[in-house]
């Protein structure tokens, strides 16, 4: 039982990090999105749909680490893992955020096609692309400290961001 409960709590401590992350991103989206839809009369996901797909990217951030082709340039400067790591998670966001587009237009219409149809047809581009720009800055700076961090250390992180910081002799 002790080692049940000593796995749950490191899986649990392994997914908090991107889970605040992404819970904090995600809702900073959702006011952003709150805000360009304001008078349009489009309804907008509700604070618990974004808890949980935080909790999903989360997850699938873990998942994704333990995939030998997401680390596919070790011995390269970093901006290679960065970017590599970028575009992929992109593309995982990309297709939820359309999916989540799609749910509630196959709900409205009475099916997947006729939804996506519909989804097509009514969809505002700019809105979606802005919104996929803003997700590529937020998933960019998550890879970008990701790396930095699995690079100095959790430790060394730690102390530079909250202290104490070592002294240093001039």
């Amino acid at each position: 039982m002790k080692r049940v409960l000593t796995k749950l709590k490191e899986e649990f401590l392994a997914i908090l990090p991107p889970t605040l992350y992404f819970f904090v991103a995600l809702h900073l989206v959702f006011l952003i999105r709150v805000l360009m839809l304001e008078g349009t009369g489009i309804k907008v996901a509700t604070s618990a749909s974004i808890a949980l797909a935080a909790l999903i990217l989360g997850k699938a951030v873990l998942i994704a680490d333990l995939l030998p082709i997401i680390n596919r340039y070790p011995e390269k400067p970093l901006v290679y893992n960065v970017v590599w790591k970028t575009l992929l998670y992109q593309m995982v966001a990309a297709a939820v955020h359309y999916a989540e587009r799609l749910v509630d237009f196959a709900r409205q219409a009475g099916g997947l096609v006729a939804g996506n149809e519909k989804l097509l047809a009514e969809i505002v581009w700019p809105h979606f692309w802005a919104i996929q720009i803003l997700l590529f800055l937020l998933i960019l700076m998550y890879c970008t400290l990701h790396e930095l961090v699995r690079l100095i250390g959790k430790d060394k992180a730690k102390q530079l961001f909250f202290g104490p910081l070592p002294s240093h002799s001039v």
